[in-house]
């Protein structure tokens, strides 16, 4: 079994932490940018754990699961959650709520009615290095993967920076700041990784998967720990921990 087959299993099992820990905060706190965070971070370890199967053996099934999960979906969610997190429920984000459900269902739609060839599948290769010849040329659901990628990819790395840079200029919890550059990091790392396999080389997405797991969900911790030092409602930002 290669590096590539392993991997996809680790970072599933990174996410599936991750999400748990987050779905537990929203339980506790009934922030809705935890909710967008685990709904996004279950799809990241979905798409994850599709992978790792499809290593192995074919299934229609977790094709889609990998595709929708891992390509198209996950980062757009997590990126949301970062919105609601910075800016709460206003009437812009409320709409862009609306548009990304309604996006997701239909990505889901084109996904579900994109016909695959499954005597294209090779066992052994990465998922990632042949699902253009799987998929037919010009679907349809294609088109959609780089408006919910950039869409995720903007919000989650640059709502990170954003708020690891109100922290270091007021010089206050330390552990914030270097917690939204962990997850700044691990988001950037995906969507290179991304990036590439898009555009024919795709043996570097999985370590870039596990890489944005490990990153992010250490970015998370660090920014939930708790905090020798207390801050003034009024000179506080939101973190991923809050």
């Amino acid at each position: 079994m290669s590096l590539n087959n392993v991997l996809p299993f680790l970072s599933t099992f990174v996410m599936f932490i991750f999400t748990a820990s987050v779905l537990q905060r929203y339980v506790v706190r009934r922030r809705s940018a935890f909710l967008f965070w685990g709904i996004g971070l279950a799809l990241f370890g979905l798409g994850s754990f599709a992978e790792a199967y499809l290593a192995l053996a074919w299934s229609s099934l977790m094709f889609y699961l990998w595709y929708l999960g891992g390509a198209v979906l996950n980062a757009a969610w997590l990126g949301h959650g970062t919105v609601k997190l910075l800016f709460g429920r206003r009437r812009w984000t409320d709409v862009l709520t609306v548009i990304l459900v309604a996006g997701s269902l239909a990505a889901t739609a084109l996904m579900l009615a994109t016909p695959l060839d499954p005597t294209r599948f090779q066992p052994g290769v990465a998922i990632s290095e042949q699902y253009r010849e799987i998929m037919p040329p010009g679907a349809p659901v294609r088109m959609t993967t780089p408006f919910f990628n950039i869409y995720g990819l903007l919000t989650l790395a640059g709502g990170a920076i954003y708020s690891a840079y109100l922290f270091w200029r007021k010089r206050v919890l330390p552990n914030r700041v270097i917690g939204n550059i962990l997850i700044a990091v691990g988001a950037l790392s995906i969507g290179f990784a991304s990036s590439l396999t898009r555009l024919g080389i795709g043996q570097y997405l999985y370590l870039g998967e596990l890489l944005a797991a490990v990153l992010m969900y250490a970015g998370f911790r660090a920014a939930a720990a708790p905090n020798a030092e207390r801050v003034p409602a009024s000179e506080s930002a939101p973190a991923a921990g809050d």
